[in-house]
């Protein structure tokens, strides 16, 4: 597959989900700000597993100097 035709099948993958988005929003609206709130709190684990934590091993030991 050259690039032309890897833009190709983008470019309509994008347009099919763009049309499907179009057409499922109105009826599903309600279904959809109903999950916002659940989405936030599964992504959170999945940031932390992902990140590596808050600190990722940069602050200092207990007695070690900052570079």
């Amino acid at each position: 597959m050259n690039l032309s035709s890897k833009r190709a099948w983008l470019l309509a993958a994008a347009s099919v989900a763009l049309i499907a988005a179009f057409l499922l929003y109105p009826e599903h609206r309600q279904h959809f700000f109903g999950l916002i709130p659940y989405a936030f709190l599964f992504t959170c684990p999945l940031l932390h597993f992902f990140h590596g934590g808050h600190h990722q091993g940069r602050h200092p030991k207990f007695g070690e100097q900052q570079p």
